[in-house]
């Protein structure tokens, strides 16, 4: 397997007309703009996007894992979203958790049938088409194209070959073994590899005839249980049962004129709007692009705002999330008070307001419809419990619950863990127009890209494409350490790298090869040139996308 990643080509944004799509793997893609060209609309597209990605990137994502979805319906120029996550088993107490052992300073291991939540990625699926779908494709028309793919088999794409074998050697390392559905040969397939997938096929199948039923009742909800509580897990048939998607409305906070939206909690989206709001009391745009002032200023703002979030962001059925408050100009004003210009912050604190791998795709219609959607495991595989003749792993959702009794998200029955998965849409303050629906997956990283690529198009000018190909950095908490550490993508000079050092941050510069991972995966596609011009409305129908370079896909248009 080739270590070395290398990035020594361009690429130029897409440019097309009637329906657009972006996503990690060139043949999900495709099958997405196929069911675009055959009438179906975003929703629909992204769905069946959804399911490919399943198929072709099992090591991202899947039926075990969660999903959120954004919905712009050009028609009402609303946005609407959907909460795809599932809810802890009723008999998981922080109780039962000491008393297996576990406590605050030694939680479970990361793949331990403990921090398998409800999967909510089928609901999410059958719920999008149901709610935003065109009506003229069914369910078992959306999902067709991936159940053929994973019948007839597909070549495996670098990218994905690399995260798979990295994921399968962390697995069994930690004593478990993936079963054969992902180890042909009792090997991680290889680039170009043809790999089939019969068992989730039969899934896909299921679910295509059956709907939400075929998962979360008979067959697979039974296999679901039995490879959980074999295991050392403690889920029921009742917990697949009972659970649902949720109907949300997003979060939003205005910058310069544009609307981001967010999922809110239980999910890290106001991270992403907390920290925009505190680099709006900033000259951003007079300061240079990836310049020390910029990163540092950009660093500051991303500590502050992950520091909230991570203390704050729970299930807010289960406890008072203060976003109000959060998400406050005055608020941002106080917390944009703590960046000092010559030197790093102390470590941060959470303040006190008023009131972690995943796909990420994108896929606007001739209509003007966008879907924004996110669909993850976690972290490779999950916990990499794969129940029997399904054809996909279980995610592990519940490593973000706390075991701080004091914690809003300390793990308890029925709760939906801090989730890192965050779709998003921008639209035009004023008019409410759709301007660009965009998301980078990656854990921790994902609100942290958002506020980058968003930047990057409006502040420095750059088109969809060049926004993602820019050199990104990544704040991230050494828990042991107790302090934060700035990992610098290559591509930011040296001179910039070591001014950061001299006003005290703990520098990781330069992030090379297969390392860029984590500085996320992310697709952008754009109505419109509107980041280059006072007047957006001159060439508001030309959809201009980008795919970003750390991964394998691409956009395509028609």
């Amino acid at each position: 397997m080739q270590s070395e990643l290398f990035f020594s080509s361009r690429r130029s944004p897409l440019v097309c007309l009637n329906g657009c799509v972006a996503s990690s793997q060139p043949l999900a893609s495709a099958i997405g703009l196929d069911i675009l060209k055959r009438g179906g609309n975003a929703a629909d597209a992204a769905v069946a996007v959804a399911a490919a990605l399943n198929v072709t990137e099992p090591c991202s994502t899947g039926l075990g894992g969660d999903a959120f979805c954004l919905f712009y319906d050009s028609h009402t120029g609303q946005v609407r979203g959907l909460n795809g996550s599932g809810k802890s088993p009723k008999a998981l107490t922080l109780d039962v958790v000491e008393g297996f052992g576990f406590s605050k300073t030694s939680p479970p291991p990361y793949f331990h049938a403990l921090n398998v939540t409800v999967p909510g990625a089928a609901a999410c699926w059958c719920d999008t088409v149901q709610l935003f779908g065109s009506k003229k494709l069914s369910l078992a028309e959306v999902l067709q194209p991936a159940i053929e793919l994973a019948q007839g088999g597909f070549p495996v794409a670098e990218v994905t070959a690399f995260h798979w074998a990295a994921s399968a050697k962390a697995l069994r390392e930690a004593g478990r073994d993936l079963c054969k559905n992902f180890l042909p040969s009792s090997q991680p397939p290889k680039h170009g590899q043809i790999i089939t997938n019969p068992a989730l096929a039969t899934t896909l199948q299921e679910l295509a005839r059956s709907g939400k039923a075929a998962f979360y009742t008979g067959r697979v909800a039974e296999a679901i249980v039995d490879v959980v509580r074999e295991n050392g897990g403690v889920m029921s048939l009742e917990d697949l049962k009972s659970h649902s998607s949720l109907d949300i409305s997003p979060i939003y906070t205005d910058y310069n004129g544009v609307r981001l939206w967010e999922i809110p909690p239980n999910s890290q989206g106001m991270a992403a709007l907390i920290a925009l709001n505190i680099l709006e009391t900033f000259a951003i745009k007079d300061m240079d692009h990836n310049s020390a002032d910029y990163l540092h200023v950009l660093a500051e703002a991303l500590k502050l705002s992950m520091t909230d979030t991570s203390w704050f962001c729970a299930d807010p059925d289960q406890v008072k999330v203060p976003v109000e408050g959060l998400l406050s100009k005055h608020y941002a004003s106080q917390r944009a008070q703590l960046i000092r210009m010559d030197r790093v912050g102390s470590v941060c604190e959470s303040g006190a307001p008023r009131g972690s791998d995943t796909v990420y795709f994108s896929v606007v219609d001739g209509e003007g419809n966008a879907c924004s959607f996110v669909n993850s495991n976690y972290m490779g595989f999950g916990t990499g419990l794969v129940p029997q003749n399904c054809g996909f792993s279980l995610q592990n959702r519940g490593a973000n619950f706390s075991l701080d009794r004091c914690h809003g998200n300390c793990i308890g029955p029925e709760k939906r863990p801090y989730h890192t998965t965050i779709p998003a849409l921008l639209t035009d303050s004023s008019s409410g127009r759709l301007l660009c629906s965009y998301g980078v997956m990656g854990g921790f990283m994902q609100p942290q890209g958002h506020v980058q690529v968003l930047l990057n198009m409006l502040e420095f000018k750059m088109n969809p494409q060049e926004a993602l190909d820019a050199p990104r950095l990544f704040v991230q908490f050494n828990e042991a350490e107790k302090k934060w550490q700035l990992n610098l993508e290559a591509g930011v000079e040296q001179g910039v790298a070591e001014e950061l050092r001299r006003r005290g941050h703990a520098v990781n510069w330069p992030v090379v090869g297969h390392q860029r991972a984590q500085f996320g995966r992310g697709q952008v596609i754009s109505v419109g040139a509107w980041w280059e011009t006072e007047n957006p409305e001159t060439a508001r129908r030309v959809l201009w996308a980008g795919s970003d370079p750390r991964a394998d896909g691409c956009a395509v248009g028609y």
